[in-house]
């Protein structure tokens, strides 16, 4: 069964959970919330431990205390800014095929542009951003996989980059890297039959699905 054509931000389009920017204000409401609590336990007998100076602390800081909210508003203002800026790329069927199609894969090297669809499908199910580790620690990168062991750079020395790029530019949901990459790939002796996923899955077998209904 040939995975549907989907698109938008969730069939086929960019999956994230971008997060909403929190005002300026929670971080100055933290710091004031906090400075609030400072001033609650040195009011309340900071130095004392007897039980009454303990209850007093606590009846003060809860009188005090900042609400849940706030303290989760600064929390998601600091994930914001370590999170990556860069956002997985889910392709649908046909979105996949008419880039692929822009690119000139049509007929590159005698493969149909079903051949590439029915390889991405196979190899990363159409996820630009798929990254997978081998036992050796080489790496499968992007949308066809393409390993780290000759084809791309993970600045591991003496290891040859037939590509010329870095491994990371290969997760580019824009596909021109990957694009450039697989090509010289295919010009290998190999051609397709590189990809092992292609061999088992797509060789000799009717791909017509793999397009239809797709507009170029």
């Amino acid at each position: 069964m040939i995975q549907e054509d989907h698109e938008g931000s969730q069939d086929g389009g960019v999956h994230s959970s971008p997060v909403s920017s929190p005002s300026v204000s929670g971080p100055r409401r933290l710091v004031s919330c906090l400075s609030s609590q400072s001033s609650a336990l040195s009011q309340s007998g900071g130095g004392s431990t007897s039980a009454a100076g303990i209850e007093a602390r606590s009846r003060a800081l809860r009188r005090r205390w900042c609400p849940a909210g706030i303290m989760l508003l600064a929390l998601v203002c600091l994930l914001s800014c370590l999170l990556p800026s860069s956002e997985a790329k889910l392709y649908g069927r046909c979105e996949l095929a008419r880039v692929l199609h822009d690119f000139g894969l049509d007929g590159y090297r005698g493969y149909s542009l079903a051949d590439w669809v029915c390889l991405a499908y196979f190899t990363s199910g159409f996820n630009a951003a798929a990254l997978d580790y081998e036992a050796d620690g080489s790496t499968n990168n992007g949308i066809f996989q393409i390993n780290s062991r000759r084809w791309c750079s993970n600045l591991t020395p003496n290891v040859p980059n037939v590509c010329r790029m870095y491994c990371s530019d290969l997760l580019n949901p824009n596909l021109k890297d990957t694009v450039i990459c697989a090509m010289k790939i295919t010009q290998e002796p190999q051609g397709l039959g590189y990809w092992e996923a292609w061999r088992h899955h797509c060789q000799g077998k009717d791909l017509t699905e793999w397009v239809d209904g797709c507009d170029f």
